[in-house]
């Protein structure tokens, strides 16, 4: 069905609002979170294609421009706040809790929310944004304090020391020239840990929006979300700052929500041996960009189809002197995009051992699409990643060929023609695997076992 290769799949992550005692150690817990299939149409194939374009294109906006001179860098945000994020995170902050939803993102470190400093509030929807004045424990940082240095911060605004109530202000603005402007600040949310019990966690770093302009993140393609919750490699991320509580790591795992039932997907935080054996899991190395703290880079290898390797150059996918290249892990986007060399190297392989009939309508924006009537099981080459660390990611041909019409299946895979941009692992060449994000031994582990453990 064209439902799988649209890809954009909307989840919640039901987290219970109940309170529990407020930091205190946890011994052998970590947080088990349910992603849910949020019922709803998504596009077509070429529209996820449109949608992920626009988000790369924001991704490599954010490492902003290169030059020879290394400097500390601002915390990014991702194209997931141009609604092309994937999922929907149900969080419950402040005190007493509030529900809002937030677009989750592997590829964004800040957490922001949709505020409002309204005192009566009864003309407002319910959990349309976040009632700063409702809640006891909110309190935004000073513009002195260290961890207003996290974030960008506004030009041509002074920071007056002597003040007592002078909140640290922080400004951002999109390839497309949205903005989102608003307060730095502290509050509580309430999550479940594994034993089910609820957990209260105080001090979470985040974006108190009063200000959010422009197409990505006020216009009808952010559906509704209330904000954006960052899962980068950042400090001020989620994983960041709840990780360091449970083992600074976490993983998900991505099942194929077409089938029916719909199994139920995880994002997990922190550690859990009885769903991750790392006796199971392959790791490769989480490589270092000098230019991105956020991006989850991984090295590639070579490539293989039906174990043959293919004739690229290991240079096609390093990052080079000026931070440019390399490949990334990305929730947010629907597709793989690779180097345009790799992937044309790829296409051809394909072609020539393919059986299938080329389809007589192709899907727009798509190289190589096949007629599969009368196939109750079509067979399609196996293809594998060798990447960094001797490890061997060999997704199901289900991940690389989609179904974008009736009897039509193609190849999904797009070419990466910019010079200054990166490769990406999407969220369908994932499903199917459990990936772990380690960050204390900064590597990323995967497996296709554990995925569907409850």
């Amino acid at each position: 069905m064209a439902e799988r290769a649209a890809g954009v799949i909307f989840f919640f992550l039901l987290i219970s609002s109940a309170a529990a005692a407020v930091n205190r150690p946890i011994k052998l817990e970590y947080l088990k979170l349910p992603l849910l299939h949020k019922d709803t149409f998504p596009p077509t194939p070429s529209q996820s294609l449109s949608s992920d374009i626009r988000r790369l294109n924001t991704l490599y906006s954010s490492l902003g421009h290169r030059s020879t001179t290394r400097s500390a860098k601002l915390p990014v945000t991702s194209g997931a706040t141009t609604g092309s994020g994937q999922y929907f995170v149900d969080l419950r902050l402040g005190t007493p809790p509030q529900r809002l939803l937030l677009v989750a993102d592997t590829g964004s470190d800040l957490v922001w929310v949709s505020c409002s400093a309204c005192r009566n509030c009864s003309s407002r929807p319910p959990n349309s944004a976040f009632l700063a004045r409702h809640s006891s424990t909110y309190f935004p940082y000073h513009c002195y304090d260290k961890k207003c240095r996290l974030v960008p911060n506004p030009t041509g605004v002074a920071c007056n020391h002597t003040r007592l109530h002078s909140p640290c202000r922080y400004e951002y603005s999109y390839s497309d020239g949205s903005e989102t402007k608003g307060f730095f600040s502290t509050e509580t949310t309430t999550l479940n840990a594994s034993s089910g019990r609820p957990v209260k966690f105080r001090n979470l770093a985040f974006g108190c929006s009063f200000e959010a302009t422009g197409p990505s993140i006020a216009g009808p393609s952010f559906n509704g979300a209330q904000g954006v919750m960052g899962l980068g490699r950042g400090s001020i991320s989620l994983s960041s700052q709840l990780g360091r509580r449970f083992g600074n790591k976490f993983s998900y795992c991505l099942m194929d929500y077409t089938l029916s039932p719909t199994p139920t997907s995880y994002l997990l935080i922190g550690r859990s041996t009885a769903v991750n054996d790392p006796k199971k899991m392959n790791y490769t190395p989480m490589i270092s960009n000098p230019f991105s703290s956020t991006f989850y880079y991984i090295g590639i290898e070579s490539v293989h189809i039906e174990d043959v390797k293919l004739p690229i150059r290991p240079s096609v996918w390093a990052i080079d002197e000026l931070g440019n290249g390399g490949t990334v892990m990305d929730s947010g986007t629907t597709l793989t995009f690779l180097a345009e060399p790799a992937y044309r190297r790829i296409v051809q392989a394909f072609k020539r051992l393919v059986t299938l009939p080329e389809a007589d309508e192709p899907t727009v924006g798509f190289d190589l699409c096949v007629n599969v009537s009368g196939e109750s099981r079509p067979s399609f080459p196996k293809m594998s990643f060798k990447l960094s660390g001797n490890s061997i990611l060999s997704p199901p041909s289900g991940n690389y060929f989609i179904d974008t019409a009736e009897n039509v299946k193609c190849l999904a895979l797009q070419p990466l023609t910019t010079p200054s941009g990166f490769s990406v692992i999407g969220n369908l060449m994932q499903q199917g695997f459990m990936f772990e994000f380690d960050r204390d031994q900064s590597r990323i582990g995967f497996s296709r076992h554990g995925c569907g453990k409850p």
